[in-house]
């Protein structure tokens, strides 16, 4: 049995003046939020043997919020291909996990992360959830009955968590541009 967390980067500045999106911020909320769930992924004690996520700002601001949460750094191997990825190239890097791994953490962005949610699971009142919306520093724990991550396929996981932000902190909750 492997598992796979998923987690949205943090809400990030709009109004920042950076050039590029890569180089977007998070906001203060998106701090905070992130804080937040590091705090609850340390209550729940989730733990993970490999870590990998975007090189982008806002998903770095994240781990750092998230670690400061959860107590301890993640320590992430950073991967390019996760900025902005399709679920195909998701599960690439899904697929060239080490077997060794039984928890892996993917730290990216949506659309990607919510499609690839969707794609490995097939039925339940999370799952429903998730189709509504994959709001930013939400996360995704999928259970999935193999041996090796390149056995991944679609349809074949269970939802077991789906922890949003405003879960934890009604302050959190969603406003009109919560994307």
């Amino acid at each position: 049995m492997k598992t796979l967390t998923l987690l949205r980067h943090a809400k990030s500045a709009w109004d920042d003046p950076v050039q590029r999106d890569f180089d977007r911020p998070l906001n203060a909320r998106g701090r905070r939020a992130a804080e937040t769930i590091g705090r609850e992924m340390r209550a729940l004690g989730l733990v993970f043997d490999n870590v990998v996520a975007s090189p982008a700002v806002r998903v770095i601001e994240t781990l750092e919020d998230v670690a400061r949460g959860y107590g301890r750094s993640l320590e992430p191997e950073f991967d390019k291909r996760i900025y902005l990825a399709s679920t195909d190239t998701l599960l690439d890097v899904i697929h060239a996990a080490g077997d060794g791994a039984e928890r892996l953490l993917l730290v990216g962005h949506n659309p990607g992360l919510e499609k690839l949610a969707l794609l490995l699971t097939q039925s339940g009142e999370l799952r429903a959830e998730v189709a509504i919306k994959y709001p930013t520093a939400t996360l995704a724990e999928i259970e999935l009955p193999i041996e090796r991550w390149a056995d991944i396929s679609s349809g074949i996981g269970t939802l077991s968590r789906f922890i949003r932000p405003r879960d934890l902190d009604a302050e959190l909750g969603p406003d009109e541009d919560s994307y």
